[in-house]
């Protein structure tokens, strides 16, 4: 009997981005890169182990925006394109480095590497929701939701009926993808707020995920602090994040992805290669932008990025078993302890943002995938779970309330609301209070019915958390600004013409193609609770 559970869980998320009013927009490669550098590589991870017999568990949200985009036939078509391109740009590596020994092996593992995506995408006739929800009813894969915009959720609490509309177009839209309802949810930003574990309950979930101090510093205070879950009193259990595990993969200092020999994410291509040969590949207006291509190491994380040395996948592979091996041998040691100290069963939780794996840290899908087999296979101090499992073998737990947290700096709520980023509050606020008075309106027709449950889309498109993070961070901020700015405008047209008895149809046709997410939403959800 093992003495413990490790619990891996990834948050898959990014923000709806689709325009296809422009013939460019780089935001929109967020999605595609994210899809060639950690979707697939997971999809072909879970593939493999499924082969080889390994019946693994695994957690991973994934987001109603990130769902939505990754099923949008304009999406898939412009991804296909992205693909070819890149595909192309990788095949003339080929040629360029063909007097280059190490260059001309990194450039065949790159075009190698492209054509494996394209075998995967094309499998799963470009949905690859498919191949998760494929995992997810096997039982490997425990599939959350999230709010439905990944709204701050405790930030709206003043409009009860902001957050149900969050939770509730969440869950409808999470049935309509994976055909059942979702059993647990990524809290936004694992942003928790007193009294939010009601309306969890009400719209039937389970279980949720907070850092460690909304676990450690609940009333009562829990007897195994964040090694068990804890039952909220409407019975939705809350599982606190372990600081140590996620240190380890998380910290610039001491974590895995700043080793020298993996590679290096800053050093692309785009940036490199001599202007007019990469001018086709980069913005259309000409500004230089990543390519995914890269061929060196980490090096030194002192040095320039003109001190790097060429990478070489092999040992990048090797460096992740290593790694994987010390991540397994150091939870052999914090269960074997914990299991001593609690005198029952503990369970590590370690959730990450699944973007890590693979665009930010390349080798992280072989460090997952390492990590699955060693602890298949070479240890039996832990069993691997999901919380799903979890819960249903383990359904006796402490009852306690917990307290307000986040996973963001400094714990609480600040990183979404501060200088960079109060501005947006005043609108999203009114545009919530006209939503919920509009929502208690009869539609005379289909028009405004239409309408309608557009303004309920721009309202939460609006909300979004990444919007305001982006803010604080410095990174894209007129891109966000653009984004908040338009979505409350649109809203605010709805708003109007409905208080002169008019829809502008041409001009409602023109934004439900642009903002197309939840097409079988329900203005009602903001009707007063």
């Amino acid at each position: 009997m093992a003495l413990g559970y490790l619990a891996l869980v990834l948050h898959a998320h990014l923000p709806f981005v689709r325009h296809p009013e422009s013939d460019y927009v780089l935001e929109e490669e967020w999605l595609f890169e994210a899809i060639i550098e950690t979707y697939i590589p997971l999809i072909n991870m879970f593939e493999g182990l499924e082969a080889d017999g390994i019946n693994f568990k695994l957690t991973m949200s994934m987001t109603p925006p990130l769902v939505a985009m990754l099923q949008d036939h304009y999406l898939q078509e412009k991804f296909d394109e992205h693909l070819t391109l890149t595909q192309e740009l990788a095949e003339k590596e080929l040629d360029r480095t063909s007097t280059h020994g190490h260059l001309h092996y990194l450039a065949e593992y790159n075009a190698q590497c492209l054509e494996t995506v394209r075998e995967t995408f094309e499998r799963y006739d470009g949905n690859i929701v498919r191949a998760f929800k494929k995992y997810q009813d096997s039982g490997n894969l425990d599939i959350l939701t999230c709010g439905a915009t990944h709204g701050y959720l405790p930030l709206m609490q003043m409009y009860p009926e902001a957050v149900w509309a969050q939770l509730k177009v969440a869950v409808d839209s999470y049935g309509e993808a994976f055909g059942r309802a979702p059993r647990g949810i990524w809290l936004p930003e694992c942003a928790y707020y007193s009294g939010l574990e009601r309306m969890l309950a009400d719209v039937g979930l389970r279980y949720f995920i907070t850092d460690a101090h909304g676990i450690l510093y609940a009333t009562p205070r829990p007897r195994y602090g964040a090694y068990a879950p804890i039952f909220t009193p409407t019975g939705v259990a809350a599982f606190g994040r372990d600081y140590e595990s996620s240190q380890q993969v998380w910290s610039s200092e001491v974590g895995y992805p700043g080793d020298p020999v993996y590679r290096e994410f800053y050093k692309d291509l785009g940036y490199e290669a001599e202007y007019e040969y990469i001018k086709p590949y980069i913005i259309p207006n000409g500004t230089r932008k990543n390519t995914g291509i890269k061929y060196h190491k980490i090096t030194s994380r002192t040095g320039g990025l003109d001190q790097k040395d060429l990478y070489d996948p092999y040992w990048a592979r090797e460096k992740a078993a290593d790694h994987a091996s010390n991540f397994m041998f150091n939870r052999q040691r914090q269960v074997e302890y914990l299991h001593g100290v609690m005198g029952r069963e503990p369970i590590v939780v370690s959730p990450y943002d699944a973007e890590l794996f693979g665009h930010w840290w390349y080798e992280g899908p072989w460090f997952i995938d390492y990590l699955i087999r060693k602890s298949h296979y070479d240890q039996g101090v832990y069993q691997m779970t999901n919380l799903a499992d979890y819960l249903q073998h383990n359904p006796t737990q402490q009852v306690a309330n917990p307290a307000q947290s986040s996973w963001g700096a400094k714990g609480f709520h600040e990183f979404w609301l501060n200088d960079t980023n109060s501005w947006v509050y005043p609108y999203l606020h009114k545009t919530t209070e006209r939503m919920i008075e509009l929502s208690k309106r009869e539609p005379v027709d289909e028009k405004e019915w239409r309408a309608l449950n557009q303004a309920a889309r721009e309202v939460l498109l609006a909300q979004s958390s990444d919007w305001a993070f982006i803010m604080r961070t410095g990174t894209m901020v007129p891109y966000a600004i653009r984004r908040t700015r338009s979505h409350v405008l649109r809203f605010n047209k709805i708003w109007e013409d409905m208080n002169q008895g008019k829809v502008d149809t041409e001009w409602l046709e023109k934004v439900e193609y642009i903002d197309n997410i939840f097409p079988e939403i329900d203005y009602r959800c903001y009707r007063p609770l």
